[in-house]
């Protein structure tokens, strides 16, 4: 079986396990999710979902995070760490939004790069889960299990996100990321994999050898 055959069984198994293949962090608005994206940053998921419902019941436009002052929003982003850098990016990101993109999350890996704090992870999310478009999420998650599986060989987010590109389907992609943090989170525990109860077990290179 070749690297892509495999890539491409493991996104099949793992869509019969997790066939809602859904963003853990809620947002209903565009903006919402690039925001939470940047609160995400060393951060867990749950808690950002915590921290944003009072930050966009107060704040529910791109205007309103625009002119917000920054000490307002770092008093309620606060439990998510690295809150003065945080709060400054959402600012700072939603006023380009504003003078620069008429107040829209741009659809292109280029544009989304030139927001403040938003880098090539929160780009891919939103193009692939606002946009459908083909977008490859390399977080933990995806780093990690894609290494032990043998499809990828570097923690680098960039490098991993090269080395998948050839190997997953384009319309799968994101969903397949999804699926990653979903299977790292129930059974591939990064600091115990229960390869046991693995679906992937007889595809993957770490769990071969268990």
């Amino acid at each position: 079986m070749t690297k892509k055959q495999r890539a491409e069984e493991a996104v099949r198994r793992l869509k019969e396990i997790y066939p809602d293949a859904l963003c853990s962090l809620e947002s209903g608005q565009p903006h919402e999710l690039l925001i939470s994206v940047r609160l995400s940053a060393q951060c867990t998921d749950a808690r950002v979902n915590i921290v944003t419902r009072e930050l966009f019941a107060k704040y529910r436009t791109i205007h309103d995070f625009a002119t917000a002052r920054e000490e307002d929003v770092e008093a309620i982003v606060r439990p998510c760490g690295l809150y003065k850098t945080k709060a400054r990016d959402i600012v700072r990101m939603c006023r380009q939004l504003e003078e620069q993109f008429g107040s829209r999350v741009p659809d292109t890996m280029e544009e989304l790069l030139t927001l403040s704090g938003v880098g090539r992870k929160s780009a891919n999310l939103i193009l692939g889960d606002i946009y459908g478009k083909p977008a490859i999420v390399c977080d933990t998650h995806c780093i990690r299990i894609t290494n032990l599986l043998g499809l990828t060989t570097t923690k680098d987010p960039l490098k991993c996100e090269n080395e998948l590109r050839p190997l997953l389907p384009p319309e799968q992609s994101n969903n397949f990321c999804h699926r990653m943090v979903l299977h790292g989170r129930a059974v591939c525990k990064a600091r115990s994999p229960q390869c046991g109860e693995c679906v992937l077990k007889d595809i993957c290179a770490f769990g071969k050898k268990q």
